[in-house]
């Protein structure tokens, strides 16, 4: 069984992605795809770091205990959503603090707009820089558009079979990398 974060990167009030972020765990459990710990960066409200973690002189404890979630993942889900065509500040603020951190492991992409295209132009650019670091970015992308429309605010999807069987092509991605990662490490 496979440890996987979940991290959901919008800190804005009244966000939707979350609700995908809410979606995806629920489907890893149901499935018994592996454990998940859901990373939510709007609890966490970190400053803007001026400094990786590991140059950091004296880090806060909430820096150590997101440095020490993301290492224990065996793969990180991003959940992100597209901000005029970019990702959140929130998510290159944390990206940015860890480097090491993210080197070699396997990184699935969510993409959520309030539009048709479902974060379409953010995809690329955080796989771009997941590649920068080192990551490992599993092909298959999660996408969702009008997001708004296609879950609740708890997660539930309007359209379940069809948001299933996205789901099972994008985790199927993701779980095959965590293995390869796996695998590679023995």
């Amino acid at each position: 069984m496979y440890s996987i974060a979940l991290l959901s990167s919008s800190v804005r009030i009244g966000r939707n992605s979350h609700r995908v972020a809410l979606y995806l765990k629920q489907y890893v459990t149901e499935h018994s795809l592996g454990t998940v710990d859901l990373i939510d960066l709007n609890e966490y409200q970190f400053p803007v770091f001026d400094e990786r973690l590991r140059f950091m002189k004296d880090p806060p404890a909430a820096v150590l205990q997101f440095a020490e979630r993301i290492t224990k993942a065996d793969g990180v889900i991003i959940v992100t959503p597209e901000y005029n065509g970019g990702y959140p500040a929130a998510l290159k603020n944390a990206i940015d603090l860890l480097y090491p951190e993210w080197k070699r492991k396997p990184i699935g992409i969510a993409t959520v707009s309030a539009g048709a295209f479902g974060g379409s132009q953010v995809g690329p650019s955080l796989a771009f820089l997941f590649l920068k670091i080192g990551a490992l970015v599993t092909p298959a992308v999660f996408r969702v558009p009008k997001v708004q429309d296609a879950y609740n605010k708890d997660g539930v999807p309007v359209d379940k079979e069809t948001t299933d069987k996205r789901a099972k092509l994008f985790l199927e991605e993701f779980t095959w990398c965590m293995e390869a990662r796996k695998r590679m490490n023995q």
